[in-house]
């Protein structure tokens, strides 16, 4: 992702200190970046850790419900569609990440904890197992992201771009389809069905390579403070998006068995 001055967070008042321009020997304007007041990696680390520890106090009241014989499918299916009118909102206004930011993982937690405790009622033991499928996928891409041995560069970038949106694409046009009973092979527990979860997982880990990019070098640039909150979220999503994947896959294999 390319960071231009003409973007809505990357807007001079971000990058200014009060209101007084300062100007240089040759009489051109010079902008002031307030360092206490700009995006760093650890900063953006622990509102990362804000927002999961949100996500799990979401989840443990779907999940709580579902437990004590209650039917939480209506707080499920609400706290997805709240979680994706606040992603819709962030892309738009990042500059209000500080309040969208939690206010997603918040409510995004209430559909992780109800979908996670359908999928356990069928398939005992599936929760744990895509959790730790999950965090060991993140802990492997962060290795390898830190150590160098995977560059972020634009062909990267274009090719996990065009790769997630084909997927939604896809996930869309099955999800319009199945409305009128035309059900697609994703559905099923076959093996191009596994095949498929597997190469949706690889893209998932893949944005966790963006993910990284983008906290990096969002520091690197000095970005404005909110820009924590923003990268935050961002990797939340594709944490939720890998954790949700995973669980489909782990299903479609014990269906199986």
């Amino acid at each position: 992702m390319e960071f231009k001055s003409k973007n809505p967070f990357l807007s001079n008042k971000a990058f200014a200190k009060g209101d007084t321009q300062v100007y240089n020997a040759d009489g051109r304007p010079v902008e002031i970046i307030d360092y206490n007041n700009t995006m760093t990696v650890n900063g953006a680390v622990n509102k990362t850790f804000v927002l999961f520890a949100l996500l799990m106090a979401g989840a443990a009241v779907t999940w709580y419900m579902a437990a004590t014989g209650q039917n939480p499918i209506t707080l499920t299916i609400a706290g997805a569609i709240i979680g994706l009118i606040m992603v819709i909102a962030s892309m738009f206004k990042p500059q209000y990440s500080r309040y969208l930011a939690p206010a997603y993982a918040l409510f995004e937690g209430l559909f992780i904890g109800g979908i996670s405790a359908i999928f356990e009622v069928r398939y005992p033991g599936i929760v744990l197992k895509a959790v730790g499928g999950t965090f060991v996928t993140f802990g492997v891409c962060l290795a390898l992201y830190r150590f160098g041995v995977v560059k972020v560069t634009e062909q990267f970038k274009s090719v996990v771009i065009a790769s997630t949106l084909a997927i939604g694409t896809f996930y869309l046009l099955s999800w319009i389809l199945s409305l009128f009973g035309v059900g697609m092979f994703i559905y099923g527990n076959s093996l191009p069905s596994i095949g498929f979860s597997i190469f949706v997982i690889v893209i998932a880990a893949l944005n966790l390579f963006m993910d990284f990019d983008l906290i990096e070098q969002g520091a690197r640039q000095k970005l404005p403070k909110f820009m924590e909150w923003f990268g935050a979220m961002g990797l939340v999503i594709t944490m939720v998006w890998l954790y949700i994947e995973f669980l489909r896959l782990l299903s479609k294999l014990q269906s199986r068995d």
